[in-house]
């Protein structure tokens, strides 16, 4: 398991489980269908973890929209 989401930071920074979800499906859906990591050291890193990382350094948010 990925050492942070053992902590309460990432939740918090989302606001809870069920949008950490979403957000990290959606992130991980963009970077399969092409887009580039948003962080800059992603040598042996799995896409979750790339993913996590975005989302601790602030380069991804959750935000509701119209979707």
């Amino acid at each position: 398991m990925i050492e942070e989401l053992k902590h309460s930071e990432i939740y918090e920074k989302v606001g809870g489980k069920f949008k950490l979800s979403a957000l990290m499906q959606k992130r991980m859906k963009e970077i399969m269908n092409g887009s580039r990591p948003l962080i800059d050291d992603t040598k042996g890193l799995t896409m979750m973890e790339i993913v996590v990382q975005e989302i601790l350094q602030d380069k991804i948010t959750f935000e509701l929209g119209d979707e």
